[in-house]
């Protein structure tokens, strides 16, 4: 029964409809708030992931003989 679920004119229907729902006038800030909403919902992702991520311990190599062991 769908086995053509998506077809280029569905697309063309779908931007008509938005288009009288919503007049060429608001469809610009609409698309714009939405791409500042993903970079919010982006940004906050990563940084979700960078604090779940433990931080790698820095280990002096045995002996002391490294960068700091001279000063």
């Amino acid at each position: 029964m769908l086995r053509n679920g998506l077809e280029p004119w569905h697309l063309l229907v779908v931007v008509v409809v938005f288009i009288a729902l919503f007049g060429s006038k608001k469809l610009p800030d609409m698309a714009r708030s939405l791409g500042k909403s993903a970079r919010i919902l982006k940004s906050e992702a990563r940084a979700m992931r960078s604090e779940e991520e433990p931080a790698a311990p820095v280990v002096s190599p045995p002996g002391g003989s490294g960068p700091a062991a001279g000063s």
